[in-house]
């Protein structure tokens, strides 16, 4: 390899990354060891992502129309943060704790505010 004046000599560049006998693991069996495929644990997810969002929107439309409909009384806008509430526990059966915590106090201080409580 020749070098010229003021430029650095080349470097011969390797492209063999991986030895003849090694090889990499792209099959995907870290799902698989644990005995759940991983096609399983994605739906599962996805599914409880779905749920999740599904959850969420309906609490803003309760939100939406407790906070904006003139003509709601405190006695409909209660019935609506109940069936919130029985809609979630139908979606999450054993999460009423998480319910109660996250969304509840949400309900309950627009309703004071929309209805000039306490």
């Amino acid at each position: 390899m020749a070098v010229t004046k003021g430029a650095t000599p080349r470097r011969a560049a390797s492209s063999k990354l991986v030895g003849e006998g090694d090889r990499m693991n792209v099959s995907g069996q870290a799902g698989e060891e644990s005995g759940y495929p991983l096609a399983e644990q994605n739906a599962g997810e996805e599914e409880e992502a779905r749920k999740i969002r599904r959850l969420q929107i309906m609490i803003g439309m309760v939100m939406s129309v407790i906070g904006q409909d003139p003509n709601l009384t405190i006695e409909e806008a209660s019935e609506l943060a109940a069936g919130a509430k029985r809609a979630a526990l139908a979606m999450f059966p054993d999460k009423e704790l998480a319910f109660d915590l996250l969304y509840k106090p949400r309900l309950q201080r627009l309703i004071r505010e929309r209805f000039r409580l306490q």
